[in-house]
Protein backbone atom coordinates (compact mmCIF):
# COMPACT_ATOMS: atom_id res chain seq x y z
CA UNK A 1 0.00 0.00 0.00
CA UNK A 2 2.87 2.42 1.04
CA UNK A 3 4.02 2.14 -3.16
CA UNK A 4 0.71 2.99 -4.50
CA UNK A 5 0.62 6.08 -1.66
CA UNK A 6 3.59 6.97 -3.32
CA UNK A 7 2.72 6.45 -7.18
CA UNK A 8 1.08 9.67 -8.12
CA UNK A 9 3.75 13.00 -8.18
CA UNK A 10 4.37 11.51 -11.89
CA UNK A 11 0.88 11.67 -12.78
CA UNK A 12 0.27 15.48 -10.85
CA UNK A 13 -0.70 17.41 -14.45
CA UNK A 14 -2.95 14.26 -15.56
CA UNK A 15 -4.78 13.70 -12.48
CA UNK A 16 -5.80 17.57 -11.91
CA UNK A 17 -6.57 17.22 -15.30
CA UNK A 18 -8.70 13.76 -16.26
CA UNK A 19 -9.74 13.44 -11.96
CA UNK A 20 -13.14 15.00 -11.73
CA UNK A 21 -13.82 17.43 -9.07
CA UNK A 22 -16.33 17.47 -6.41
CA UNK A 23 -20.14 18.82 -6.60
CA UNK A 24 -21.50 21.60 -4.21
CA UNK A 25 -23.67 18.68 -2.70
CA UNK A 26 -20.27 17.57 -1.08
CA UNK A 27 -19.76 20.77 0.54
CA UNK A 28 -23.74 21.40 1.37
CA UNK A 29 -23.68 17.83 3.07
CA UNK A 30 -20.44 17.95 5.08
CA UNK A 31 -21.41 21.91 6.44
CA UNK A 32 -25.35 20.62 7.27
CA UNK A 33 -24.14 17.72 9.03
CA UNK A 34 -21.52 19.78 11.29
CA UNK A 35 -24.64 22.27 12.47
CA UNK A 36 -22.41 24.68 13.35
CA UNK A 37 -20.23 27.39 11.72
CA UNK A 38 -16.85 26.10 10.30
CA UNK A 39 -14.39 28.75 10.09
CA UNK A 40 -11.18 26.08 9.62
CA UNK A 41 -10.36 22.95 8.43
CA UNK A 42 -8.03 20.49 7.70
CA UNK A 43 -7.63 18.66 4.98
CA UNK A 44 -5.30 15.03 4.39
CA UNK A 45 -4.20 14.29 1.46
CA UNK A 46 -4.86 17.30 -0.52
CA UNK A 47 -3.52 15.70 -3.87
CA UNK A 48 -4.07 18.12 -7.01
CA UNK A 49 -6.86 20.18 -4.31
CA UNK A 50 -9.60 19.08 -5.98
CA UNK A 51 -11.66 19.30 -2.76
CA UNK A 52 -9.48 21.97 -1.19
CA UNK A 53 -11.02 24.50 -3.68
CA UNK A 54 -15.18 23.32 -3.08
CA UNK A 55 -14.34 24.07 0.56
CA UNK A 56 -11.76 27.04 0.42
CA UNK A 57 -13.93 28.98 -1.78
CA UNK A 58 -17.05 29.00 0.26
CA UNK A 59 -14.86 30.70 2.58
CA UNK A 60 -13.34 28.18 5.06
CA UNK A 61 -9.69 28.56 5.82
CA UNK A 62 -8.29 25.38 4.60
CA UNK A 63 -5.08 23.63 5.60
CA UNK A 64 -4.25 21.15 2.95
CA UNK A 65 -1.54 18.26 3.67
CA UNK A 66 0.10 16.39 0.82
CA UNK A 67 3.13 14.38 1.43
CA UNK A 68 3.84 14.66 -2.15
CA UNK A 69 5.88 17.63 -3.53
CA UNK A 70 4.76 17.34 -7.35
CA UNK A 71 0.87 17.16 -6.17
CA UNK A 72 1.26 20.05 -3.70
CA UNK A 73 2.89 22.21 -5.96
CA UNK A 74 0.07 21.35 -8.33
CA UNK A 75 -2.45 21.94 -6.03
CA UNK A 76 -0.68 25.53 -5.57
CA UNK A 77 -1.97 26.62 -9.04
CA UNK A 78 -5.73 25.77 -8.79
CA UNK A 79 -6.32 26.78 -5.28
CA UNK A 80 -7.32 30.17 -3.42
CA UNK A 81 -4.03 32.39 -1.93
CA UNK A 82 -5.90 31.33 1.38
CA UNK A 83 -4.93 28.31 1.37
CA UNK A 84 -1.94 26.89 3.56
CA UNK A 85 -0.21 24.42 2.30
CA UNK A 86 1.77 21.95 4.06
CA UNK A 87 3.80 18.96 2.76
CA UNK A 88 3.68 15.86 5.46
CA UNK A 89 2.16 12.09 5.48
CA UNK A 90 -1.32 12.24 8.10
CA UNK A 91 1.43 10.47 10.75
CA UNK A 92 3.63 13.40 10.46
CA UNK A 93 1.21 16.19 11.12
CA UNK A 94 2.45 18.15 14.40
CA UNK A 95 -0.58 18.04 16.96
CA UNK A 96 -1.54 21.51 18.41
CA UNK A 97 -3.74 23.21 16.12
CA UNK A 98 -7.14 21.84 16.38
CA UNK A 99 -9.62 22.55 13.44
CA UNK A 100 -13.41 22.56 13.28
CA UNK A 101 -13.42 20.29 10.29
CA UNK A 102 -11.39 17.61 9.15
CA UNK A 103 -11.90 15.97 6.08
CA UNK A 104 -9.90 13.72 3.35
CA UNK A 105 -11.21 12.75 -0.23
CA UNK A 106 -10.58 9.61 -1.57
CA UNK A 107 -7.54 9.58 0.70
CA UNK A 108 -7.81 8.57 4.32
CA UNK A 109 -7.04 4.82 3.05
CA UNK A 110 -3.55 5.26 2.78
CA UNK A 111 -3.50 6.36 6.35
CA UNK A 112 -1.83 4.61 8.47
CA UNK A 113 -4.40 2.12 10.89
CA UNK A 114 -2.39 2.98 14.13
CA UNK A 115 -3.19 5.32 16.30
CA UNK A 116 -5.35 6.48 13.28
CA UNK A 117 -8.47 7.95 15.53
CA UNK A 118 -6.65 8.72 18.33
CA UNK A 119 -4.63 11.08 15.82
CA UNK A 120 -7.40 12.01 14.01
CA UNK A 121 -9.81 13.03 17.28
CA UNK A 122 -6.43 15.28 18.35
CA UNK A 123 -6.79 17.11 15.49
CA UNK A 124 -10.33 18.14 15.77
CA UNK A 125 -12.19 20.64 18.52
CA UNK A 126 -14.90 18.39 20.43
CA UNK A 127 -18.18 17.87 19.02
CA UNK A 128 -16.42 19.14 15.40
CA UNK A 129 -17.01 17.06 12.39
CA UNK A 130 -14.87 14.58 10.34
CA UNK A 131 -15.62 13.30 6.88
CA UNK A 132 -14.26 11.56 4.36
CA UNK A 133 -15.45 10.95 0.80
CA UNK A 134 -14.62 8.85 -2.50
CA UNK A 135 -15.47 6.03 -4.88
CA UNK A 136 -14.50 4.17 -8.21
CA UNK A 137 -15.31 5.32 -11.30
CA UNK A 138 -16.46 2.43 -13.85
CA UNK A 139 -18.64 2.53 -17.07
CA UNK A 140 -22.40 2.87 -16.62
CA UNK A 141 -23.13 0.41 -19.57
CA UNK A 142 -22.78 -3.35 -17.92
CA UNK A 143 -21.26 -4.72 -20.82
CA UNK A 144 -18.76 -2.17 -21.37
CA UNK A 145 -17.86 -2.40 -17.81
CA UNK A 146 -17.53 -6.16 -18.36
CA UNK A 147 -14.95 -5.21 -21.79
CA UNK A 148 -12.91 -3.11 -19.99
CA UNK A 149 -12.60 -5.54 -16.96
CA UNK A 150 -11.22 -8.59 -19.69
CA UNK A 151 -8.85 -6.25 -21.39
CA UNK A 152 -7.52 -5.53 -18.08
CA UNK A 153 -7.44 -9.07 -16.59
CA UNK A 154 -4.27 -10.43 -18.18
CA UNK A 155 -2.23 -7.38 -16.44
CA UNK A 156 -4.51 -6.77 -13.37
CA UNK A 157 -7.06 -8.75 -11.61
CA UNK A 158 -9.15 -5.90 -9.81
CA UNK A 159 -7.71 -1.67 -10.02
CA UNK A 160 -9.72 -0.88 -7.07
CA UNK A 161 -8.42 -0.64 -3.15
CA UNK A 162 -9.64 -3.63 -1.21
CA UNK A 163 -11.22 -2.40 1.90
CA UNK A 164 -8.65 -1.63 4.79
CA UNK A 165 -10.04 -3.57 7.46
CA UNK A 166 -12.08 -6.78 5.01
CA UNK A 167 -15.15 -5.22 5.10
CA UNK A 168 -17.39 -6.98 2.17
CA UNK A 169 -18.74 -5.05 -0.93
CA UNK A 170 -22.37 -5.76 0.49
CA UNK A 171 -22.20 -4.85 4.03
CA UNK A 172 -24.65 -2.04 4.64
CA UNK A 173 -21.91 0.29 5.99
CA UNK A 174 -18.73 0.40 4.27
CA UNK A 175 -15.21 1.21 5.42
CA UNK A 176 -14.08 3.93 6.99
CA UNK A 177 -17.86 4.00 8.76
CA UNK A 178 -16.56 0.66 10.30
CA UNK A 179 -13.90 1.87 12.21
CA UNK A 180 -15.25 4.81 13.08
CA UNK A 181 -18.04 2.70 14.51
CA UNK A 182 -15.63 1.10 16.89
CA UNK A 183 -13.58 4.22 17.83
CA UNK A 184 -14.17 5.59 21.16
CA UNK A 185 -13.51 8.84 20.01
CA UNK A 186 -16.21 9.51 17.55
CA UNK A 187 -20.03 9.94 17.76
CA UNK A 188 -23.14 9.92 15.11
CA UNK A 189 -21.24 7.69 12.69
CA UNK A 190 -23.25 8.29 9.09
CA UNK A 191 -22.87 6.93 5.70
CA UNK A 192 -24.17 8.68 2.97
CA UNK A 193 -24.20 8.59 -1.07
CA UNK A 194 -24.28 11.01 -3.49
CA UNK A 195 -24.92 9.75 -7.20
CA UNK A 196 -22.81 10.57 -9.74
CA UNK A 197 -23.31 10.15 -13.72
CA UNK A 198 -21.06 11.78 -15.99
CA UNK A 199 -19.75 11.68 -19.55
CA UNK A 200 -15.90 11.13 -21.06
CA UNK A 201 -14.65 10.81 -24.16
CA UNK A 202 -12.82 7.42 -24.79
CA UNK A 203 -9.31 9.13 -24.44
CA UNK A 204 -10.38 11.10 -20.78
CA UNK A 205 -11.70 7.72 -19.76
CA UNK A 206 -7.91 6.59 -20.34
CA UNK A 207 -6.90 9.19 -19.13
CA UNK A 208 -8.19 8.64 -16.13
CA UNK A 209 -7.45 5.24 -15.20
CA UNK A 210 -3.57 6.58 -15.82
CA UNK A 211 -3.83 8.25 -12.50
CA UNK A 212 -5.16 5.26 -10.93
CA UNK A 213 -2.23 3.19 -8.76
CA UNK A 214 -2.84 0.34 -9.70
CA UNK A 215 -1.94 1.34 -13.06
CA UNK A 216 0.97 3.36 -11.51
CA UNK A 217 2.56 0.42 -10.40
CA UNK A 218 2.78 -1.89 -13.45
CA UNK A 219 6.11 -1.57 -15.59
CA UNK A 220 5.52 1.00 -18.49
CA UNK A 221 5.24 -1.48 -21.32
CA UNK A 222 2.26 -3.54 -19.31
CA UNK A 223 0.86 0.21 -17.97
CA UNK A 224 0.88 1.26 -22.67
CA UNK A 225 0.12 -2.57 -23.17
CA UNK A 226 -3.23 -2.49 -20.82
CA UNK A 227 -4.36 1.01 -21.61
CA UNK A 228 -4.21 -0.11 -25.79
CA UNK A 229 -6.53 -2.86 -24.66
CA UNK A 230 -8.95 -1.38 -22.81
CA UNK A 231 -8.73 1.76 -24.98
CA UNK A 232 -10.04 -0.90 -28.30
CA UNK A 233 -13.14 -2.35 -26.25
CA UNK A 234 -14.33 1.37 -25.68
CA UNK A 235 -17.24 3.30 -27.20
CA UNK A 236 -15.95 6.84 -28.88
CA UNK A 237 -18.27 8.42 -25.40
CA UNK A 238 -18.43 6.62 -22.26
CA UNK A 239 -20.63 7.35 -19.88
CA UNK A 240 -19.42 6.37 -15.79
CA UNK A 241 -21.06 6.12 -12.89
CA UNK A 242 -19.21 8.22 -10.49
CA UNK A 243 -21.12 7.91 -7.17
CA UNK A 244 -19.05 9.39 -4.25
CA UNK A 245 -19.61 7.43 -0.78
CA UNK A 246 -19.75 9.85 2.08
CA UNK A 247 -18.61 9.08 5.56
CA UNK A 248 -19.10 11.58 8.77
CA UNK A 249 -18.77 11.32 11.97
CA UNK A 250 -18.13 13.78 15.16
CA UNK A 251 -15.40 14.01 17.78
CA UNK A 252 -17.03 13.33 20.96
CA UNK A 253 -16.71 15.86 24.06
CA UNK A 254 -13.90 15.62 26.29
CA UNK A 255 -14.85 14.18 29.76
Amino acid sequence: MADRAQSFGAMAEAYERFRPGYPMELFDMVLAYADQPVRTALEIGAGTGKATRLFARRGITVTATEPDEAMLAELRKHVPASVRTVQAAFEDLQLGERYGLVYAAAALHWTKPDERWSRMAALLKPGAAFASCGGPIRPADPAVDEAVRAARAPFLESDEIPSPDGTPPAHAMQWPGTELQRSEWFTDVQQRLIERHLTMSAREYIGQLSTVSAYLMLPKSEREQVFCQIMRVLPETVEIVADITVHLARRRHEQ
